[in-house]
C-alpha cells in the first residue's frame, strides 16, 4: 500500500513515465531487455545525447540502472521498481471504485426517500 510519505518517490515515477519518449524507452527495455544507448537509439528520431537525457531522468526515478561493460554503458528496466507504478494505480483504481459504490449507494438511497 502506498502511504503519503511515499507520494514524493511516487511522483517522481510517474514524472519518468510521464514523457512519450521515455514510455518508448521502457517499451523497447520491457521488450528486447537490457541494451545500450546505440541499440536503444536504432531506428529512433532520437539523438543518443537525447536518449542520454531521458535515461539519467530515469535513474533518478529508480526506473532503470546502468552497468558499465568495456566502453559500453548497459541500461536495464527495474522491473520492481515499475511494479510498484503498477500497484500504486491499483490502489487508486479499488479507491475509486469504492468512492463510485458510495456514491451510488447515496443516490439510491436519495430516491428511496
Amino acid at each position: 500500500m502506498v502511504t503519503t510519505e511515499d507520494l514524493p518517490d511516487s511522483a517522481l515515477l510517474f514524472a519518468a513515465l510521464g514523457d512519450e519518449t521515455r514510455l518508448r524507452l521502457v517499451s523497447r527495455l520491457c521488450d528486447d531487455g537490457p541494451m545500450s544507448i546505440t541499440h536503444l537509439t536504432t531506428g529512433s528520431q532520437v539523438t543518443r545525447q537525447a536518449v542520454t537525457k531521458h535515461l539519467r531522468v530515469m535513474e533518478q526515478a529508480r526506473l532503470v540502472q546502468s552497468t558499465r561493460h568495456g566502453r559500453e554503458i548497459i541500461w536495464r528496466l527495474d522491473q520492481e521498481r515499475l511494479g510498484e507504478a503498477r500497484r500504486y494505480l491499483d490502489q487508486i483504481s479499488h479507491q475509486w471504485d469504492a468512492a463510485l459504490g458510495r456514491l451510488k449507494a447515496l443516490v439510491e438511497k436519495a430516491e428511496t426517500t
